[in-house]
């Protein structure tokens, strides 16, 4: 099980390509006392407006590994999209994101993270990044949990434009997270988050994600997606604000 699920992700992440120009982990963590390896890979069919009217399906898979003494885990995720723009041209994008998340205490943790990203109608050629920074649990109920984040990134980018345009960055990418669970097999997760550029704090980006799964097996789910991403300052001429509504199924491992 391991095995397939490690190659599963490798062969994923090979295509190098994002689905949108910020990742949102949250929605990706599993919570779950279990220590070791867990998995899981989806497929959703999707419609995008921003320059153009877009329809698309898209992959994504995801391992996670925690210690046996919980004092650590380790996340890779990785996503692939096929899209059709209009009816004449193809676009693919796609995301590779490693983190740790190390154990502070019970309300504090530390996290170290990685990414590659490019992203064809956000003009993104390339988009690498690393950084660090605090994760707090502001509270955890049994049907309600939140959390936020304070962190900082170095980033480098290379634009899809002619002239070609490369940016060298530090940005915060701060972000507060809900998860609501009413019933065991109903799940909504919301989060929302803050980059602005340290150097020029008028260039930000501002992402906002709610998924909602609902379980119909002990390892089938149906999903439900909506992405909000306003740019301030996109690459070349890319639309500011983009939005996307998704809705698939997840398969868990």
């Amino acid at each position: 099980m391991k095995f397939r699920i490690i190659l599963f992700v490798i062969v994923l992440m090979t295509k190098l390509n994002a689905r949108s120009q910020i990742i949102n982990v949250e929605s990706a963590r599993m919570q779950s006392d279990t220590v070791g390896w867990m998995g899981s890979f989806g497929a959703a069919f999707s419609i995008t407006k921003n320059t153009s009217q877009i329809f698309g399906a898209y992959a994504d898979a995801h391992i996670q590994y925690k210690t046996s003494n919980d004092q650590g885990i380790w996340m890779i995720l990785g996503n692939l999209n096929f899209l059709k723009v209009a009816k004449s041209r193809f676009v693919s994008d796609g995301m590779a994101h490693l983190r740790y998340n190390k154990k502070v205490n019970e309300w504090l943790r530390w996290e170290f993270f990685g990414q590659f990203q490019n992203n064809d109608i956000t003009q993104i050629d390339s988009r690498i990044l690393a950084g660090t920074g605090p994760r707090f649990k502001l509270m955890k109920l049994p049907t309600f949990r939140l959390y936020a984040a304070i962190l900082f990134m170095y980033e480098r980018e290379k634009e899809a434009t002619i002239p070609i345009v490369r940016h060298s960055d530090v940005r915060n990418s701060s972000y507060i997270s809900f998860t609501w669970l009413p019933k065991d097999y109903l799940e909504m997760i919301s989060t929302t988050y803050f980059q602005p550029r340290l150097s020029q704090f008028n260039d930000f980006r501002i992402l906002n994600q709610i998924s909602f799964k609902v379980k119909a097996t002990p390892h089938f789910s149906l999903s439900v997606k909506w992405n909000y991403l306003h740019d301030k300052a996109p690459a070349g001429t890319a639309p500011k604000t983009v939005y996307n509504f998704a809705t698939g199924f997840t398969y868990d491992l």
